[in-house]
């Protein structure tokens, strides 16, 4: 099959106004091209745009800046040639499964007989036969994205785009259906001729992707490229497919220890891109990391493993245990530091000392917090300069987020109290005069 280039995306930049009115760059100078032949996987972590960088791609939204094109014509909206599947299944619950699947074709204008034709053939391919007439309350969640799919295949597109596809389903299922597009993918029994898949499943991208492309955060733009030659069907325990997924995770948890050279003076000094983690999972991978098998290093993938949390769910807790000194990241691995054994094995008291030694040693933003207190005679301070002063820098909705986990860790370190009904924060008890 020769490599033509389905999609080409150039110095591709986007921004969306806040509630504010201020603009927030999501996209940066993104370079991106799809060709005939090939599955891409588009990973990388919250902030770095890849839902938003699909839908330019579909034509769903306009990019502010750059080039993107389709077969060498510039995409000004939906595409023919191009279809999506999204994470939510968005199939309309008053339709049946075979209304759903005709959708796309009534918008096309296919006559009638022609659509059922279509749709017929297409549910069949997809596993789902003599579904047809069913409702989407009465399908499982692998069957509504079963459906989803077959909606987007029945246009017979030549790009598939995916998004978060299999991540609402269950382990087991998501793993099916996966091997079950790429098993038509391989026997060319879909017209489809490229695929991208946006994923925060590092093994699902390692396994389906000829590349895969990371983004950074913040805004997002293309870090790095890894190009997978390994043939398909893959064996997820060979020594070639786990060298891979170590590889790919030692990318993805570079944010902690180098990305963050790339802020700007201002958002170096307020700290403000704290991980969206909380005490207790960070607490928690402590203690699974100190304990037998790992005792105080392990591999992430068998981390991620053992602690029965997805990657979306665990590289914020990495980065925070990182940012505060208790572990360190390594291409793939995570060790504990000597502070980190430290904290494990001392009592709740001393735990909560050492974490707020190193919350106001590693975060600005609650060293700021508490240095603001104990300028202010009554020792109280409002969350609403702070949370202005953060969406200088984020959205309103992120800058609240963040103000939330600097909160409890502030509190759980006892640097700072925090009233919920009224929105203040002060000293901690003792600490007033």
């Amino acid at each position: 099959m020769t490599q033509n280039l389905l999609l080409d995306l150039n110095q591709v930049a986007k921004s969306f106004k806040a509630a504010d009115g201020k603009s927030r760059l999501i996209l940066d100078k993104v370079d991106f091209q799809l060709k005939d032949g090939e599955i891409v996987a588009l990973l990388g972590k919250s902030g770095s745009g890849k839902s938003t960088l699909l839908r330019i791609m579909a034509g769903l939204i306009p990019a502010d800046a750059g080039k993107v094109a389709y077969r060498d014509k510039a995409i000004g909206g939906p595409v023919a040639g191009i279809a999506m599947v999204f994470q939510s299944f968005a199939l309309f619950p008053w339709l049946t499964v075979q209304q759903n699947v005709e959708l796309g074709l009534e918008a096309q204008g296919v006559p009638a007989a022609e659509r059922e034709q279509r749709a017929d053939a297409v549910l069949e391919l997809i596993g789902l036969a003599g579904f047809g007439g069913a409702l989407p309350r009465e399908l499982s969640g692998g069957m509504k994205q079963r459906v989803g799919i077959a909606r987007a295949l029945v246009t017979n597109p030549d790009v598939l785009l995916m998004d978060e596809a299999f991540s609402a389903l269950d382990v087991l299922t998501g793993e099916t259906l996966r091997n079950d597009m790429l098993e038509l993918w391989e026997e060319d029994r879909i017209s489809t001729k490229g695929i991208l898949i946006v994923s925060h499943n590092i093994e699902e991208a390692v396994m389906m992707a000829d590349r895969i492309i990371i983004l950074s955060s913040d805004p997002g733009s293309v870090r790095c490229e890894i190009k997978i030659d390994l043939p398909r069907p893959r064996d997820v325990d060979s020594i070639e497919v786990r060298a891979l997924i170590d590889e790919v995770y030692g990318l993805m948890t570079m944010r902690a220890t180098h990305e963050a050279a790339a802020d700007t003076p201002n958002t170096r000094h307020l700290g403000y891109r704290l991980p969206e983690t909380d005490v207790s999972r960070i607490e928690g991978i402590l203690d699974l990391l100190a304990d037998t098998p790992f005792n105080g290093r392990a591999d992430l993938p068998q981390l991620a493993e053992e602690a029965e949390l997805s990657d979306e769910e665990l590289f914020p807790t990495y980065e925070a245990l990182s940012l505060l000194g208790f572990a360190v990241l390594e291409k793939g691995d995570i060790m504990l530091t000597p502070l980190g054994k430290k904290y494990v094995e001392v009592e709740q008291a001393q735990k909560q000392e050492l974490f707020g030694q190193q919350l106001l040693t590693h975060v600005p933003l609650a060293a700021h917090i508490r240095r603001n207190l104990e300028a202010e005679t009554s020792g109280s301070l409002s969350e609403e300069p702070l949370i202005d002063l953060l969406e200088e820098f984020l959205k309103s909705d992120e800058a609240k987020r963040v103000l939330e986990v600097a909160i409890e860790w502030g509190r759980y370190g006892e640097v700072y109290e925090y009233d919920y009904h009224t929105g203040r924060l002060t000293l901690p008890e003792g600490n007033q005069e």
